[in-house]
């Protein structure tokens, strides 16, 4: 299989410091740090915001850079997005060799619909939507299907359960919960009473109102 690359066109960022962030940002340019696999030094650089729309289109994760006059293969390290808008504020480049395994984080794709969801009317809780392996550059995947369809009401899915193939090793806790089908939460309604409070039914479980509860412990000294 082919490794799918896609090449950047950054430029080394001079300035520093909040006032040079918010000018490249008022230009339409995005600040980044770029970080080698054999060297502690770090480049600070500028990114178009087209730039990177057009690398999320390509579908790669193998990105080509210049540093130095030197074409370095980097992946997107970490990306900083603004709270509200969703935009990008920041971006780490991490430098790699295609012959030396790194750590990623895969994107967990769900696929099929739960037993326990269409059946039953139970929900499904997602706690994760990524995992953590380790693997060869070339190899990064653009997501990782998981098939939920035989989870029943009240079934969980660990990330051990997730059949990896050989190429790519687990770093995540295999005790994770990926997915779960829980009962849907039923809403409890009062019931008012010849008295005039408020009793709150769910099922056979009735909670009366503490002001009307005598506790058998209160002090009988007075």
């Amino acid at each position: 299989m082919s490794v799918k690359e896609f090449k950047l066109e950054v430029s080394k960022r001079e300035g520093s410091g909040k006032k040079a962030i918010k000018e490249i940002r008022r230009e339409g340019g995005i600040p980044g740090i770029y970080y080698s696999h054999n060297s502690k030094a770090s480049i600070p650089f500028t990114i178009k915001k087209t730039e990177i729309h057009e690398a999320k289109k390509s579908g790669a994760n193998i990105f080509n850079i210049s540093v130095g006059n030197e074409k370095k293969n980097v992946i997107f390290k970490s990306v900083q997005y603004h709270p509200v808008t969703d935009e990008i504020l920041h971006i780490d480049l991490y430098g790699v060799r295609m012959d030396e395994v790194i750590t990623v984080k895969a994107t967990i794709q769900l696929v099929g619909d739960a037993e326990g969801v269409k059946s039953d009317g139970g929900i499904l809780n997602v706690p994760t939507s990524e995992i953590e392996i380790q693997c060869l550059p070339g190899d990064i995947p653009s997501a990782i299907e998981v098939d939920i369809s035989n989870l029943k009401l009240g079934d969980s899915l660990q990330v051990a359960e997730i059949n990896l193939d050989e190429k790519y090793k687990l770093m995540s806790s295999p005790e994770a919960v990926l997915a779960s089908v829980t009962h849907a939460m039923r809403e409890v309604e009062p019931v008012e009473t010849e008295e005039g409070d408020d009793v709150f039914m769910d099922g056979d479980a009735t909670e009366e109102s503490s002001d009307n509860t005598n506790s058998g412990d209160a002090s009988q000294g007075e």
